[in-house]
């Protein structure tokens, strides 16, 4: 089933996904588990690892067994849970055609701001701050850097909701069940942010429409970024401390060669999307950018892939980061379920 379907089903009796992709008017739940998605919720409620409880998988044999893998229980410690070794799979062990997954409470008050700041360092006291002061009920904390919204601009017409054009762009999001209560905490949370002098300006939204043309910003970064040619696309995961080095380093080397450089992406949990495009094509720049970029996040305690999957772009790079030992293990497994190697044959681990 689409996510979203299944999200306006769980709507009518108070629930939701514990996780929210741009892509969920048309991305699979067997999709979505295949790949491990991430999303703009994983802050609140953690990633699928966390929520995945079973699944029913068809298995590349000779007759095409069907394999019920966990159960429905929060609690089930009778065995090794293998439902997670398919989480990232990429469809290399089997086909999924049920999932058994949690779900949360729908939140009743959802506040949305949207924050200015001129360093990365000030960002990075900010999302503190926002753990401390918005503590539980913090689901959010996107990132949009200058070049992403004059991006949006010029691509879309999308024009930014803070008007002193800040260096950075941060998207906040609460989610709880008491508007009264919410809204004081943000407006004081916004309050501190200026008042220590970590933000240059702040706005709460007023309204749903409000904070939709925010999320519409933060939704619309892909296509923007699309709409420019070809784009080398960069879904990588990095400490808090490196998380923006990576887009300075590659600006410095790539600079030349490239007609954008943007990054976005959740900040809260380390991951960026850092895009980088030309008109067209460009081997060059492809040469300039990989492996040194992937290797430079290996060397800085990062993934070379935060929630997009290897795919095949990134297989010739896959083992950075990796022992031998761990690959060989993964092989092993692969072959347990795939022993004539059929499944995503030229993904392989």
């Amino acid at each position: 089933m689409i996510l979203e379907e299944v999200d306006n089903r769980l709507a009518q009796y108070g629930y939701m996904m514990p996780y929210d992709l741009g892509a969920k008017g048309s991305c699979m739940i067997g999709g979505n588990v295949a790949t491990s998605a991430g999303g703009i919720r994983l802050l609140r409620y953690g990633s699928l690892h966390a929520h995945l409880m079973g699944l029913t998988a068809v298995l590349p044999t000779e007759n095409g067994t069907v394999v019920q893998l966990g159960s429905s229980l929060r609690k089930d410690n009778t065995s090794l849970h293998v439902p997670h070794l398919f989480l990232g799979s990429e469809g290399q062990l089997g086909v999924i055609t049920r999932v058994v997954m949690s779900a949360v409470p729908r939140p009743t008050s959802v506040q949305s701001a949207m924050i200015g700041a001129e360093s990365f360092e000030s960002c990075c006291d900010i999302l503190r701050l926002a753990r401390t002061q918005l503590s539980e009920i913090l689901s959010s904390f996107e990132f949009l850097d200058s070049e992403t919204m004059d991006t949006l601009d010029k691509a879309l017409g999308l024009k930014p909701v803070l008007q002193s054009n800040p260096r950075f762009t941060i998207l906040v999001e609460t989610s709880g069940s008491n508007a009264a209560h919410d809204t004081a905490k943000m407006e004081q949370f916004l309050n501190q942010c200026v008042g220590r002098g970590l933000a240059t300006d702040g706005v709460q939204a007023q309204s749903a429409k409000e904070s939709a043309a925010m999320w519409r910003l933060r939704e619309s970064c892909p296509l923007a970024v699309a709409k420019c040619g070809f784009v080398f696309k960069n879904d990588v995961s990095l400490p808090l401390g490196s998380f923006y080095k990576l887009s300075e380093v590659v600006r410095a080397r790539c600079s030349s060669l490239a007609q954008r450089i943007v990054t976005y992406g959740h900040l809260g949990d380390g991951n960026s999307h850092l895009n980088i495009t030309t008109h067209k094509y460009s081997e060059e720049l492809y040469q300039r950018l990989y492996p040194f970029l992937y290797e430079w996040v290996v060397d800085h305690g990062g993934s070379i892939s935060a929630e997009h999957g290897i795919g095949q772009l990134k297989l010739p790079y896959a083992s950075l980061g990796k022992s031998s030992t761990e690959r060989d293990l993964v092989r092993r497994i692969k072959v347990v379920f795939d022993p004539n190697g059929i499944m995503n044959p030229y993904k392989s681990f």
